[in-house]
C-alpha cells in the first residue's frame, strides 16, 4: 500500500468550513487520536519474583485468576477499541497505558478479539517500581513508524525510593516526526503535601527529556501523556514541567496544557471522595499549537467515560467503575477514565 493510500485508510476525512481570502470555504484534513488509559492494576496471575504482586494470585483475597484476569483484559480491550472510532475508523492510532505488570499482560491485552485485527505493537521497558507496575506505548504500525525509545529512570536523593521510568518514543506518525513520553508520576501515598516534592521531581525530568527533543529537534512536536498524579494545576504541572492552557504564554517557554481547561470546570478522569480529580493528561509543546496545519498540530481533547463504564447505584454511584472494591470483584474497568487528543494535518491535493 503506497503511502499515499495508507493515509487515506488511516482516517476519517472531515471538512471544516474556514475563512479564506475569497471567503468561506471548505478545507479538507485527515485526523489521527491519540490517547492515553490508567489499567488500574493489570497484573498477571503469576507470582513473580522481586514483584509485590501477593494481592493479584489465585490464592489471594482477591481470588484473581485466569478467568477474571481474562475478564478485565477484555473490559479493557472494549473501552480501547472505542476511543475515536466517531472519526477514525481503526480508533486509536498510537496510546500510551500504565499500571501494567510486563510485557506479557500488554501482549495479552492486544491480542484480544476487540483488538486483535490492529495488529498493535509494543514499547515497553521493565521499571524499578517497587509494586512491578510499569508503563508503555502501543502503536499501529500501519501509521506510526517507530525510529526510537529509551526508558528515563526517576531520579532522587533518595535511593531507597523507587518508582516507575519515563518511557520516551520518537517515530513517524504518517511520514512525519512526533515524539511521546508516556508518565506515571510518584503516587499521594501518604498525604498529597508529603508526596508533593517526588511528582515536582517527576514534573522537572519530564521537561528536561522534552527540552532535550527540542534541542534535538528544531519545533520538536512532543505529546507528555500521563497519570500524573496531580491535577493541572498543581506546581509539578504548572509550575515544574511549565504547562497551561494560556496559549499567550507559550511564546514564553510553557508548554500546552488543554486538560487544564477541563479541569477549572470541575471535569475530571477520577473521582475521590465526592471530588473529581484530573490526574490523566495530555501536553503538547508550541509546534502542535500552531496555524500551519499542513503539518501535525492539535484539534481537540477529550475524556472518554461512557455509561457503562460509570456505576450507576451505592456509595460511588457517578464515579468510575473500577475492577474491584476493596476485595469484592464487580467486573467493572479502571478507577481512571481515558484520555486522548485528535490531531489535524490538512490533506494534499
Amino acid at each position: 500500500m503506497n503511502i499515499k493510500l495508507s493515509r487515506l485508510c488511516m482516517v476519517l476525512i472531515i471538512s471544516i468550513m474556514v475563512f479564506g481570502t475569497k471567503g468561506l470555504k471548505a478545507q479538507e484534513y485527515e485526523i489521527a487520536a491519540i490517547g492515553y488509559y490508567n489499567l488500574e492494576n493489570l497484573f498477571d496471575t503469576i507470582d513473580s519474583e522481586n514483584v509485590r504482586d501477593a494481592e493479584f494470585l489465585p490464592d489471594s483475597d482477591k481470588q484473581w485468576n485466569s478467568e477474571r484476569y481474562y475478564y478485565k483484559l477484555d473490559q479493557m480491550a472494549r473501552v480501547l477499541s472505542e476511543i475515536a472510532i466517531d472519526k477514525t475508523p481503526d480508533g486509536l492510532a498510537v496510546f500510551g497505558i500504565s499500571e501494567i505488570e510486563n510485557r506479557m499482560v500488554i501482549e495479552d491485552l492486544v491480542k484480544r478479539p476487540a483488538l486483535k485485527d490492529r495488529n498493535y505493537q509494543i514499547v515497553h521497558f521493565n521499571s524499578p517500581d517497587r509494586r512491578g507496575i510499569d508503563v508503555a506505548l502501543v502503536y499501529q504500525p500501519k501509521y506510526f513508524e517507530l525510529v526510537h525509545a529509551y526508558s528515563a529512570p526517576f531520579q532522587d536523593a533518595d535511593t531507597n525510593f523507587k518508582t516507575r521510568d519515563q518511557l520516551v518514543v520518537s517515530g513517524k506518525l504518517n511520514g512525519e516526526m512526533i515524539h511521546f513520553q508516556v508518565n506515571h508520576w510518584p503516587s499521594r501515598s501518604g498525604g498529597e503535601s508529603r508526596s508533593r516534592p517526588k511528582r515536582n521531581i517527576a514534573g522537572r525530568l519530564a521537561r528536561s527529556l522534552a527540552d532535550s527533543l527540542i534541542a534535538q529537534y528544531p519545533n520538536a512536536k512532543v505529546m507528555i501523556m500521563g497519570d500524573l498524579n496531580d491535577d493541572p494545576t498543581n506546581k509539578s504541572v504548572a509550575k515544574y514541567l511549565k504547562a497551561t492552557d494560556d496559549k499567550s504564554k507559550l511564546a514564553d517557554g510553557y508548554f500546552f496544557n488543554p486538560y487544564m481547561t477541563l479541569h477549572r470546570k470541575g471535569i475530571g478522569t477520577l473521582a475521590y471522595r465526592d471530588s473529581w480529580n484530573n490526574f490523566d493528561q495530555i501536553i503538547l509543546t508550541p509546534a502542535l499549537i500552531n496555524e500551519n496545519k499542513t503539518e501535525w498540530t492539535f484539534y481537540k481533547a477529550h475524556i472518554y467515560k461512557k455509561s457503562y463504564m460509570i456505576n450507576d447505584s451505592g456509595k460511588y454511584k457517578g464515579y468510575p467503575k473500577r475492577s474491584f472494591v476493596g476485595d469484592k470483584f464487580q467486573g467493572g474497568y479502571s478507577d481512571h477514565f481515558p484520555v486522548y487528543v485528535y490531531l489535524i494535518r490538512e490533506v494534499k491535493k
